[in-house]
């Protein structure tokens, strides 16, 4: 068998979660791109607006591994389970070739500190134990790491208390150490309480000189090098149209909307940003970002985006959206399509969901596009569009 990296747990049927590992990589992009080009048939498109993919580096390229923690506290196992509903089914996965290789040196500390406090491992059939995941996050800016521990309770606060000194000693790096309670028996990551065992409660990273801030509960990309270059493009594709006043919909940590804000002062041109993103934790982190750019002008809410959107009686002249998987959806499609901002930039993880959005922005037609590889080995992409209005509807 060829895969396009080498990976044991693949050979073995342990792990299938990289479902493309047998096609290499040229052809997985040469997919990805066909696939892409046949949902936009539909809408305006030419071959000459679509520029070449973003390509990622094969191995090493997530910041961030989700490990389900199985096996007994002695001996805890940090991986996946290959049936969802079984504990026995636990696949250690601490060597996947994904993940930094900084990880390598810092699981077996984990799995030391797991025994140390007594984090009994959550048993599914058993409803019983207590340590469900453990969310390790890393920044490529300083190598620093945020460590998430997902418990069904706080019954163990205290040992963990008792144990944390150990662990930073251990690995200095862990700039930020969280609980996280997540007390129900459902197939949910992680719960709304968030408990802060290190005065620092936010990684920084770094895109392009741009800060940004990785903080618990917040959506952040999973692939730096290849988010970097989207974020990068986005600024480059819009630093040189007319542009005063830009809405950021669906805005996480402010990604877009700080790249295209820092880019159009630094020419000079007054702007006005307003970011909307339904998650505090995210808007926490984007105000941040804003604050340590000394950016005028910019405010970021947190607030339902397609409420924000029909509440509002001011034209932008830019609209950026990066919507979840669902898209935008019809009634915020349609209320842009009216509202006719001169320009639309639209990033997507799901080109399906994308397309059906486009539809229903028939004012529009394509100038740009490129596809930006941030999930090799699966059939996910990321896309970068960049829309503008039709010179018969200006």
């Amino acid at each position: 068998m060829n895969l396009a990296i080498n990976c044991e747990h693949y050979l073995k049927g342990d792990c299938r979660s990289c479902q493309w590992l047998e096609k290499n990589y040229g052809q997985q992009l040469q997919e990805k791109e066909q696939h892409l080009e046949k949902l936009l048939s539909a809408v305006k498109f030419s071959e000459e607006n679509y520029l070449s993919p973003c390509q990622s580096s094969l191995t090493h390229f997530r910041n961030k591994a989700k490990m389900v923690v199985s096996g007994n506290v002695e001996r805890p196992i940090l991986g996946i389970l290959q049936d969802p509903n079984d504990s026995q089914s636990a696949v250690d996965l601490c060597d996947c070739p994904l993940y930094p290789t900084q990880f390598q040196a810092i699981f077996p500390v984990l799995k030391d500190f797991i025994a140390r406090a007594g984090l009994v491992p959550y048993n599914i059939k058993k409803q019983k134990g207590e340590l469900k995941y453990i969310l390790l996050t890393q920044s490529q800016y300083d190598d620093d790491v945020m460590i998430r521990f997902v418990l069904r309770s706080e019954i163990k606060l205290p040992l963990i208390q008792r144990e944390i000194n150990g662990l930073l000693t251990k690995l200095p790096q862990a700039k930020v150490i969280s609980l996280n309670i997540q007390p129900q028996h459902a197939a949910i990551l992680e719960g709304e309480k968030e408990i802060f065992l290190t005065e620092q409660q936010v990684l920084e990273e770094q895109f392009n000189q741009i800060p940004l801030f990785i903080r618990p509960q917040g959506f952040f990309q999973t692939n730096p090098l290849v988010a970097e270059e989207l974020y990068g493009t986005a600024q480059q594709w819009i630093k040189d149209l007319p542009i005063h006043r830009l809405w950021d919909l669906f805005c996480g940590v402010g990604g877009f909307g700080l790249h295209c804000a820092k880019i159009l002062q630094e020419k000079n041109i007054n702007i006005e940003l307003t970011g909307i993103e339904i998650s505090p934790s995210a808007i926490y982190s984007a105000t941040l970002s804003a604050k340590k750019l000394a950016l005028n002008n910019v405010k970021f809410q947190s607030l339902d985006v397609t409420k924000f959107s029909l509440d509002q009686n001011q034209q932008p002249d830019l609209v950026i959206v990066n919507p979840p998987r669902r898209g935008i959806g019809k009634p915020l499609a349609e209320f842009l399509n009216q509202l006719q901002p001169h320009f639309i930039l639209y990033s997507s993880c799901n080109a399906t969901t994308m397309a059906k959005d486009l539809t229903y922005l028939a004012n529009y037609k394509i100038e740009k596009i490129q596809l930006f590889d941030m999930f090799p080995h699966t059939e996910h992409y990321e896309v970068l569009t960049l829309l503008t209005i039709s010179s018969d509807k200006k």
